[in-house]
C-alpha cells in the first residue's frame, strides 16, 4: 500500500465548497483528505480524531468561527498546520488568525494549483504570509497596539535583524539567500536563531513579536 501523503482535513459550512476542495485534493497524488466538517465544533472533533498534517478552516463558520477553532484545534492536535480560508484578506483578521496559531491564509478564489501549492508549503513548515498578507499583518499590528511593548533587541545580531526584515517583506528563504548573497542553509540557521531568541514558534509569530518590540 502506498503512503497516504499529506493528510488534510477540511472545515467549511458551504457543502459545495467542501466537496470541491475534497475533489481537488483527493485527485492530487501526494494528498489525502481524512475528513470534512461543517462548523468549528465539528472541526475540533475531527482534528482530535485524525490528527491531520494540514487543516483548512473557513474563517466564518457557525457555532465556532475559524479563529477560535484554530485555538482549539491546536490544543487537541498541536502538530496540525492550520490554514484559514477567507474571501478577503483584512489586517485585523490576519493578526487574530496568526495570534491564534494559524500559519497562513488562503483566498477562496485561489486556483487548484495555488491550493495544492499552499498545502505542500505549510506541510513543509512554511508560512503563507507572503506579499499582501505579510503587509496586512504588520499594518494590523500597528493599528492594534496603541502602546507598543518597550523596544528590545533580544540579542539579535545585525545579520539576524536583516533576515527578520526580509521575513517582514514576505520573502522566502531562497529570496533572502539571493538578497544577502548567502546559502539557503545559512538563512535557515539565522531563522532558527531568531526563533530561539524571540521565543517564536514560526515566521508569523516572529513577525508579531518583532512588531511588538519594534524590531521591524
Amino acid at each position: 500500500m502506498s503512503a497516504p501523503g499529506i493528510r488534510v482535513a477540511l472545515a467549511d459550512d458551504q457543502r459545495l465548497l467542501r466537496e470541491g476542495l475534497r475533489i481537488i485534493l483527493d485527485a492530487t497524488p501526494d494528498m489525502t483528505v481524512v475528513g470534512m466538517a461543517q462548523d468549528g465544533i465539528e472541526a475540533v472533533a475531527l482534528a482530535a480524531a485524525e490528527k491531520p498534517d494540514v487543516m483548512l478552516l473557513d474563517i466564518r463558520m457557525p457555532r465556532c468561527d475559524g479563529i477560535e477553532a484554530t485555538r482549539r484545534v491546536l490544543q487537541v492536535s498541536p502538530g496540525t498546520r492550520v490554514v484559514l480560508l477567507t474571501t478577503y484578506d483584512m489586517p485585523e483578521m490576519v493578526v487574530e488568525g496568526v495570534q491564534a496559531g494559524a500559519v497562513g491564509f488562503l483566498l477562496k478564489d485561489s486556483s487548484a494549483e495555488e491550493l495544492c501549492a499552499a498545502v505542500r508549503a505549510v506541510a513543509r513548515g512554511q508560512v503563507l504570509l507572503q506579499g499582501q498578507s505579510a503587509a496586512n499583518l504588520l499594518a494590523g499590528l500597528g493599528r492594534q497596539q496603541a502602546r507598543p511593548e518597550p523596544a528590545q533587541d533580544f540579542g539579535l545580531t545585525e545579520r539576524e535583524r536583516e533576515v527578520l526584515g526580509c521575513i517582514a517583506r514576505g520573502q522566502s528563504n531562497a529570496e533572502i539567500a539571493r538578497a544577502l548573497t548567502v546559502s539557503e542553509a545559512t538563512v535557515k540557521t539565522h531563522i532558527n536563531h531568531i526563533f530561539a531568541k524571540l521565543g517564536a514558534r514560526d515566521r508569523a509569530h516572529a513577525l508579531v513579536l518583532a512588531q511588538q518590540h519594534q524590531l521591524v
